[in-house]
């Protein structure tokens, strides 16, 4: 059922995306939180493949299988907060990962929102009677369109327990990353003025060189070297190919709202066209015109042409 929901309601979103975003002929953005859940949580090789790159990329590990998860996250008790995650999930033996786009800085604590989501990523894990032992590492890991941490060029930014003088990892638990996207704007704009070569593009990591797609994607400047990532990155092409699939739906749906939106239109011209024309003439003469509209509908006239039928009828 939670699985149903959730399809539901990101049909919504898209159907919201597609108002907003398409009907104003622009680009889809990865960083829309819309576009970045389908794009890493869709049922296709292309989604799927997308997620298991992006995710090995993140944790700078070999992931071999990647599977989808509810993305509402229940509290330990009736009054405890919830938590609905954008792209939450399990791979290799059982480790869990949650991926967040956000746009900008929020009125509410970020890095404290961080620790909460990796805390309840760890907590939902342990059921009655098993062993803290089988706790699984978790990654809490957000995608930033602002700078959280203007103290340092550093990307990403890795968070985790460690003593605080000899720094000694207290376990393998717990990792927070954030990855701050305008970070990349210095390097970017060297490359599109020309000061760097593809090379040096391509020498990045697969962390940054996935931070580049999902800032510049959208943007018409930046197309030539999307275009190069895509053709040398194969999970970026994955999710490339699946955003892709994103703008289709779109496109469909703009089309059957607009089909939807001339239907009623027509519709509610005949009815007008239809009022106007059983006012016209005398009592007996409107009478007369309820059933001559409903003939005249039938064959199939347009609204303008069943009030100009209906005027030269009643003239004549």
């Amino acid at each position: 059922m939670k699985s149903l929901l959730n399809k539901l309601r990101l049909a919504r979103e898209l159907k919201r995306l597609a108002i907003k975003t398409y009907a104003e002929g622009k680009p889809l953005s990865v960083m829309d939180d819309v576009v970045f859940k389908i794009m890493l949580s869709s049922n296709s090789d292309d989604s799927r493949e997308a997620l298991r790159s992006l995710l090995s990329a993140c944790t700078r590990r070999e992931v071999s299988a990647v599977r989808v998860l509810n993305n509402d996250l229940s509290p330990g008790h009736l009054g405890g907060k919830t938590a609905r995650l954008d792209v939450h999930v399990t791979f290799n033996d059982g480790e869990v990962a949650d991926l967040e786009m956000q746009t900008g800085l929020s009125s509410d604590d970020l890095k404290k929102r961080a620790e909460y989501y990796s805390a309840m990523l760890i907590a939902s894990q342990n059921t009655k009677g098993d062993k803290y032992r089988n706790i699984k590492r978790v990654y809490q890991v957000f995608f930033l369109n602002c700078i959280l941490f203007p103290q340092s060029s550093k990307l990403p930014r890795r968070y985790f327990f460690q003593e605080e003088t000899e720094h000694d990892r207290l376990s393998e638990v717990t990792e927070i990353i954030f990855y701050e996207l305008p970070k990349m704007e210095q390097r970017i704009n060297e490359y599109l003025a020309g000061k760097a070569s593809i090379e040096s593009i391509e020498n990045l990591t697969a962390e940054e060189k996935w931070c580049i797609y999902m800032k510049y994607r959208h943007e018409e400047k930046a197309g030539v070297l999307i275009k190069q990532l895509c053709e040398k990155e194969a999970g970026i092409m994955s999710a490339e190919q699946a955003v892709v699939r994103v703008s289709r739906d779109m496109k469909r749906y703009a089309r059957k709202m607009g089909e939807i939106k001339n239907r009623m239109d027509r519709e509610q011209y005949i009815l007008e066209a239809t009022e106007k024309g059983i006012e016209i003439g005398t009592e007996k003469e409107r009478q007369e015109n309820r059933q001559h509209v409903l003939d005249l509908i039938n064959q199939g006239l347009s609204p303008e042409e069943i009030l100009q039928r209906l005027v030269s009828d009643n003239r004549q």
